[in-house]
């Protein structure tokens, strides 16, 4: 399984479909083993990410370690956990100066084959609007802060985040329910899948 997995991983690296729209070029950056228990499905990298080439490598994923309550060493362990972005590509700036949205081939032309390589998947971690978008489709609530108040709907399977940007601090401090409650639950969960 692992091998059919690393010929899909290296078929996915060098992926060029959206190459004309992207600013800096494509670097897709995703982390997958056979045997992961864990998989992050975040946005798309950003420009530290892009330039570093290593996933979550930036303060977001400073914080998403903190919130998940896991070490980098962990974090970045392929055999336990997982990492396939919505977009695997820096997607440029959009005209207000944040992030575009992840480019949408990636996850249309490469998510289904990934995730069928994926058999031991016990929670997928749904971080933004973009991967729950696609992935919990109709049970989706009205906006993010509501489908991830109804975490518990998703589970086992899926829990849906915030992405935890520096953009998302009013956000964090307008639902302290997120700290007090999602997290402990989040944490404990985490600790059951790896274990």
């Amino acid at each position: 399984m692992q091998s059919k997995l690393d010929t899909l991983l290296r078929e996915v690296r060098a992926c060029r479909l959206c190459e004309a729209e992207l600013p800096l070029g494509p670097r897709p950056l995703l982390r997958a083993r056979s045997s992961a228990r864990l998989l992050i499905i975040g946005q798309a990298p950003g420009t530290r990410v892009h330039e570093t080439g290593i996933p979550w490598n930036d303060p977001s994923g400073d914080r998403l370690r903190e919130w998940i309550g896991v070490e980098r060493k962990t974090f970045y362990d392929d055999t336990r956990i997982a990492i396939v972005p919505m977009g695997f590509c820096y997607p440029g700036r959009d005209a207000r100066g944040g992030d575009k949205p992840p480019r949408p081939e990636c996850a249309r032309t490469w998510h289904a084959r990934l995730l069928e390589e994926l058999p031991e998947i016990r929670l997928t971690l749904l971080v933004g609007h973009y991967a729950q978008g696609r992935y919990l489709a109709e049970r989706r609530k009205k906006n993010l802060t509501e489908s991830v108040r109804a975490w518990r709907e998703f589970t086992p399977r899926y829990l849906p985040l915030p992405h935890p940007s520096w953009r998302n601090t009013a956000w964090l401090k307008k639902n302290p329910w997120f700290e007090d409650d999602v997290l402990p639950c989040l944490r404990r969960r985490l600790r059951e899948v790896l274990r």
